[in-house]
């Protein structure tokens, strides 16, 4: 055979493999309202930036009439490719082969570029669509999970890992995306479970449907398993490229920085009438946010879940941080089990990945109830605690109301390594809010005349700044420039935790 005749031979055999199960298949994928496995890697990464892996690669399975049925491919299209110029792996799963299901080729070929991403120091980005393990090939199957999965751990805060779940994910399946750091949702064709409707029912008698046991608003608002939510595949990985543009591609980068028109001494007058002259009065922290951040530009995270606590990326003088925000517009501002959680997860993510946390303070404390209490509130309350105590990034708080009791301690107080701390004329630090105090200092007697003068004695932030325990009072026009000038100071901070294997964080 000649070389052209083998070129030709070789092109057969791409255009195959670019086929995937086949066009009647494809076209039942569109049917559905999805597209196809290198449609969405299209969409996902630069034009034309994408080499394949492992293009050639077929199952070896030879029972259940499998030997009959090979797929170039088996299921996964792999590779690298460009986001914005910079390089990233990415593994996109193909339902239109065996239903995207796990065979042992398939996880080998997710674990090379996984491997690949460690050795090289690039992001993973992981495109789900797979109707779990390949039950022909038995236990192989579920050792390429568990394969996943350990490469999942070890590039866990090494370097960034997005999963896109764009069709089912069940069973062990849903174990590598609930590792990686942000998971993206579609409505209407996404869903994670460990055990679908059906033994549900079976085992528990629960009559629910896809939707409503595992689908993208309730991993969005409930169980907190989605940090981002979205109406359609092609808004959901674009949604992807923009969130990479806060991230450096791996622990040893900063973040990219990246120019911006929105001068960094702007001062905003409506900041003066955000906040409310009554104590009790909400306002949605978000105006407050946008009024700081460069552009009012901010990508928040987990938006629907546990709303009481407000995360997200943005910048400061082009330089990206993770924010973290008390909302009195929803429960006041109270901390309770999922904020906690919610707050410590994203705070452990900035700190691992080298971005600078911006806190702005507005809590009451910690949501009492029996609840709360017998749902864990302290254990929990303690993860959030944890991650600001280790995190060793600049650490930049403005108290802007409340900051009464633990959750001062808690919402990176100086106390706890903050860096910069500064309060508004506005904030409240005490030990507890005004009429629960005088209640218990008085007995049972206590009158507004009381609450008058403990708010006059002790809720304002002047004892707190006689400390040091806050740097400065400013002026809330001011917040951007000061914040701003905070990370220009701290650009060069070193901090380190002791010598350890690793802590223990309270779980």
């Amino acid at each position: 055979m000649s070389m052209r005749e083998k070129l030709d031979l070789l092109n057969q055999k791409r255009a195959e493999s670019e086929q995937g199960g086949g066009a009647d298949r494809i076209k039942t994928q569109h049917e559905k309202g999805k597209l196809t496995a290198r449609e969405r890697l299209d969409a996902l990464l630069d034009r034309g930036s994408f080499v394949e892996l492992d293009r050639f690669v077929t199952h070896r399975a030879t029972d259940f009439g499998l030997e009959d049925q090979k797929y170039l491919g088996d299921g996964v299209v792999t590779g690298h490719g460009l986001i914005e110029g910079r390089l990233v792996f990415v593994f996109s799963q193909d339902f239109t082969v065996f239903g995207g299901s796990l065979s042992e080729a398939h996880a080998e070929k997710i674990c090379k570029i996984m491997d690949l991403a460690l050795k090289t120091g690039a992001p993973v980005i992981g495109l789900n669509d797979s109707g779990g393990a390949r039950i022909q090939e038995g236990v192989a199957s579920l050792g390429g999970y568990a394969d996943i999965f350990l490469r999942n751990t070890l590039a866990s805060g090494v370097v960034p890992q997005i999963s896109v779940v764009l069709g089912p994910c069940a069973g062990g399946a849903v174990y590598s995306p609930a590792i990686t750091d942000f998971v993206f949702m579609v409505r209407g064709i996404s869903y994670m479970f460990v055990t679908g409707p059906s033994v549900v029912k079976t085992v528990t008698h629960e009559d629910v449907d896809f939707d409503h046991l595992g689908g993208a608003d309730v991993h969005a608002a409930t169980s907190g398993v989605a940090h981002f939510v979205h109406d359609s595949e092609l808004e959901s990985l674009a949604a992807v490229r923009n969130l990479f543009t806060y991230l450096p591609s791996n622990n040893l980068e900063l973040p990219p920085h990246q120019a911006t028109d929105d001068p960094a001494d702007r001062r905003d007058e409506k900041l003066l009438e955000i906040v409310p002259d009554i104590p009790s009065v909400p306002y949605d922290m978000h105006d407050v946010i946008q009024r700081v951040v460069d552009g009012g530009v901010f990508c928040e995270v987990q938006r629907e879940f546990a709303a009481n606590l407000i995360v997200g990326m943005a910048r400061l003088g082009g330089r990206p941080v993770g924010v973290v925000a008390n909302q009195p517009a929803v429960l006041a501002g109270v901390l309770d089990i999922n904020a906690s959680t919610k707050g410590a997860r994203f705070i452990r993510f900035c700190d691992a990945f080298n971005v600078p946390l911006v806190t702005f303070e507005d809590t009451p404390g910690f949501l009492p109830g029996v609840a709360q209490e017998h749902g864990g509130v302290i254990r929990h309350g303690a993860k959030l605690l944890y991650a600001y105590c280790e995190a060793t990034v600049p650490k930049l708080t403005v108290i802007t109301r409340k900051a009464y009791g633990g959750a001062y301690d808690v919402m990176s107080s100086k106390h706890i390594r903050g860096d910069y701390n500064v309060a508004w004329p506005t904030a409240e630090i005490a030990v507890m809010g005004p009429k629960g105090a005088v209640e218990i200092l008085h007995r049972g007697e206590a009158t507004a005349e009381h609450e008058t003068e403990y708010r006059e004695k002790f809720a304002h932030p002047y004892l707190a700044a006689a400390r040091g325990f806050v740097d400065d009072i400013i002026d809330p026009r001011d917040t951007r420039p000061r914040l701003i000038g905070a990370l220009q100071v701290l650009a060069t901070k070193r901090d380190r935790n002791p010598a350890k294997k690793h802590g223990n964080i309270p779980l």
